[in-house]
């Protein structure tokens, strides 16, 4: 029996080349400002369009800042990009949700909550944590900026099919633990080269268990393991969030396509190339003290004897000493991987009745105008004001140098972003990546602490 991945890979292929790539149908094509332009370049250059614009979906995320939207970009280089990306999707005719429709947020979180993303689909964006949308069982994968012209021009893609791994988390997990720390679990067991090759089903009653913003944290971070991406076959969490969004079929198109998205599950004699297991029960709330999403442990651990000499030098760390304690200068709650309502919900449930600690920066960027309006109207907004937070504009902000939003040289920033390689986050910035909970536990106490000591 074939695999969910072999499923709906296998009937998106369009035409194949002996020993060589296959030629795979695109669903869904994302672009944001960053990756696009060229492209877009490449189909005037041989002055063709784009071939089915309904398909098409363009986002500025990455540049735009997180304050002052209704101003112009201040920035000659972000408010060259974000209006290029305007322009060419006015041109050739796509869907634009342009800085403060709206529709706008960062592109991984817009996809799903829209119903843009569904079961079954083939997916694809200009940017690595594609494998976000993976989460309501698509095989969903970034792409390069080639790739997103070919797409544009034809809606195909020229692409090797990847091997298949099946990750399996059984049990449930412990108080004050989350998807996020699930993920940095899998990369310390793993490394960031564990899965390079293989496209990951994750399964397991952990995995199950989770709601659909902690899968789509969990997909998010599959392109951290080397993974082409990774995701989860759909369920009645998957039905259930996906029910009324705008995009999603509707009345009679909504029971023809849950009929068939019920169909999308590996059989019970599927055969991976590879299989893992792991029990819920060995995983803690975790943080990296390294470079790359790899480098982490247990929050109440001490660094490894054997970490890299370079990235603790880079980290201004020490092997064999703990984290906990440890001054934080910054905190960052947003990204593709941590904007959405249940991580604010997380972040708020912890610093209510509690106060931001003197000296500690702390942006809370939900990742969408619709995670914002959520918060204001579950009124954790005042829960976070009243605790000496401020919740900003949507974009993907500290995730990455692009925006306003840089964490000084050597300055130390809890953040429940993707990445932690030297400068991801500002020049000299050093990252340690963690989950909202902890992220929340870091903001209130000012040092790296154990977020169960506050649930």
């Amino acid at each position: 029996m074939n695999t969910l991945f072999d499923k709906i890979w296998d009937s998106h292929v369009v035409s194949a080349i002996d020993g060589g790539p296959q030629q795979l149908y695109i669903d869904r094509l994302y672009c944001h400002e960053v990756t696009s332009p060229q492209a877009f370049d490449g189909l005037r250059a041989r002055g063709i369009g784009c071939l089915r614009p309904s398909k098409v979906v363009c986002i500025p995320d990455h540049n735009i800042p997180t304050h002052d939207q209704d101003k112009p970009i201040a920035d000659p280089v972000s408010a060259a990009q974000v209006e290029t990306l305007r322009r060419n999707a006015s041109e050739f005719g796509l869907t634009y949700y342009g800085m403060m429709d709206p529709g706008n947020g960062i592109v991984h979180v817009v996809g799903p909550e829209k119903g843009l993303s569904l079961p079954g689909m083939t997916i694809v964006c200009g940017d690595s944590h594609t494998s976000t949308h993976g989460a309501v069982g698509a095989v969903a994968f970034g792409i390069g900026t080639s790739e997103v012209e070919m797409a544009l021009a034809s809606q195909c893609i020229l692409q090797q099919k990847p091997k298949s791994m099946r990750i399996s988390i059984g049990g449930r997990l412990g108080r004050g633990v989350t998807a996020k720390d699930m993920a940095l679990f899998l990369m310390m067991k793993l490394s960031t080269s564990g899965a390079t090759g293989y496209f990951v089903e994750y399964a397991g009653q952990a995995v199950s268990s989770l709601s659909m913003e902690g899968r789509l944290t969990l997909c998010n971070l599959s392109i951290e393991m080397g993974a082409r991406g990774g995701f989860i076959a759909p369920d009645e969490t998957t039905f259930e969030y996906l029910k009324g969004r705008e995009y999603s079929p509707k009345g009679e198109d909504w029971d023809r396509a849950v009929e068939y998205w019920k169909t999308l599950r590996s059989g019970d004699d599927a055969v991976f190339d590879r299989e893992l297991s792991f029990d819920a029960s060995e995983i803690s709330p975790m943080i990296t003290y390294g470079t790359n999403p790899g480098m982490g442990m247990p929050i109440d651990g001490t660094i490894p004897s054997d970490a890299s000499p370079k990235a603790l030098a880079y980290m201004g760390l020490e092997a064999g000493r703990p984290l906990l304690g440890h001054k934080v200068d910054y905190v960052f709650l947003g990204a593709c991987t941590n904007g959405r309502i249940e991580d604010f919900r997380a972040f708020a449930s912890l610093v209510r009745g509690r106060r931001k600690a003197d000296g500690v920066t702390a942006w809370l960027v939900p990742g969408s105008w619709a995670v914002k309006r959520q918060i204001e109207e579950e009124g954790l907004d005042r829960v976070l004001g009243e605790a000496g937070f401020e919740v900003r504009q949507p974009g993907c902000s500290a995730c990455l140098a692009m925006n306003d939003d840089k964490i000084p040289e050597g300055k130390y920033a809890v953040s429940t972003s993707n990445r932690n390689f030297e400068g991801r986050q500002g020049p000299g910035s050093r990252t340690l990546l963690a989950s909202p909970l902890t992220a929340a536990a870091a903001a209130v106490t000012g040092r790296v602490t154990d977020p169960r000591e506050l649930l």
